[in-house]
């Protein structure tokens, strides 16, 4: 993958803790600075997930009785159900 310079302005202080921990993990500051941003980017996809998980949860049955089945999909009563499956309630 191609690289491209970003140039970035920090204080003193932070630019020193960030050639500090990069020396710690073993890496160049470029690269400790390339992962803070890719964990923070899969932080913000996985809080988004979660986020939606959380809703779809919440409002599971607000749908159910919309749409007239569960939010598993065809075949759930509008209850959300287990119909048709024995011994399964």
């Amino acid at each position: 993958m191609a690289k491209t310079q970003l140039n970035v302005r920090v204080d003193e202080a932070t630019a020193e803790a960030a050639r500090e921990r990069a020396l710690q993990r073993g890496v160049s500051v470029n690269r400790y600075i390339e992962e803070l941003v890719l964990r923070d980017a899969g932080e913000a996809g996985q809080t988004f997930v979660e986020a939606a998980s959380d809703f779809m949860k919440q409002y599971e049955r607000v749908f159910a009785e919309e749409f007239g089945r569960g939010a598993a999909g065809p075949g759930r009563g509008a209850a959300g159900g287990r119909e048709g499956h024995p011994g399964k309630k």
